[in-house]
């Protein structure tokens, strides 16, 4: 089984089709969550989802835009890119976002999928010492896919041995890739990364293919119309720190 695994769009639509045209094959499609909020095609992104999507987990900007819950936790930028996305949404996609489950979702024996944590949806795994308990509760051989930071990488933990990894590319136009080979015993915390908004100082949307017969993770970028994206966000009056900060990946 191959699974394509997607999270933070955050309404870029020009960003995942980039991602779904260059994806290699796959069976599953798996969404961490952070469906909307900051792009200015929410709609869009939720029609291509719900065709696709064969498990996904709710991020706090879905919970957010929708009204599940406050911006009282949210920058100002932020507040004000959910608010319009609640006003944008239809009523149906509304609905369907609003349904989205709450992580850890269990996809297969040992694998689950979520937003934040696997401890909590909210929290933020950006280094060692965030991931340090998570890790520690895990099973052993088990991995947890995560979104929320941006942040394209993983955390490891096998014995007494902690690792992290976040792929690193020469290249900075093109597609690429990089493999990672998930050993025995180990467990793993995973970040695709952001489709919709890097912050990982890498321009491009990036994904990851997991595949469950050769236990291994691809991390992919690739390119997408980036200045497209910035005039719709432009063209909905949204912050203009929405729209350049997609060119830097910050």
């Amino acid at each position: 089984m191959r699974a394509l695994v997607i999270s933070d769009i955050h309404g870029n639509l020009h960003a995942l089709e980039a991602v779904l045209a260059a994806a290699p094959a796959h069976d599953v499609v798996w969404n961490l969550g952070d469906v909307v909020g900051y792009g200015a095609r929410p709609n869009e992104v939720v029609e291509v989802l719900r065709t696709l999507i064969t498990v996904d987990v709710r991020g706090n900007h879905d919970r957010v835009s929708t009204g599940l819950t406050s911006s009282q936790g949210f920058n100002p930028v932020a507040a004000e890119a959910a608010a319009w996305t609640k006003q944008a949404l239809t009523q149906s996609n509304l609905e369907w976002l609003k349904a989205m489950p709450k992580g850890p979702v269990a996809v297969e024996e040992n694998v689950v999928c979520a937003h934040g944590s696997p401890l909590h949806e909210d929290h933020y795994i950006m280094s060692m010492r965030d991931a340090w308990v998570p890790l520690q509760r895990m099973e052993l051989g088990s991995i947890a896919f995560f979104g929320h930071t941006h942040v394209q990488g993983n955390f490891s933990l096998l014995e007494s041995d902690w690792e992290e990894e976040h792929p690193r590319f020469e290249e900075r136009e093109a597609a690429v890739q990089q493999r990672m080979e998930l050993r025995p015993g180990t467990r793993h915390l995973i970040n695709p990364g952001s489709v919709g908004q890097p912050r990982d100082h890498d321009w491009r949307a990036a994904f990851a293919l997991y595949d469950d017969a050769d236990v291994s993770v691809t991390y992919h970028r690739v390119p997408y119309d980036v200045e497209a994206a910035q005039a719709a966000i432009r063209a909905a009056k949204l912050p203009e720190r929405l729209a350049a900060r997609l060119g830097t990946g910050r």
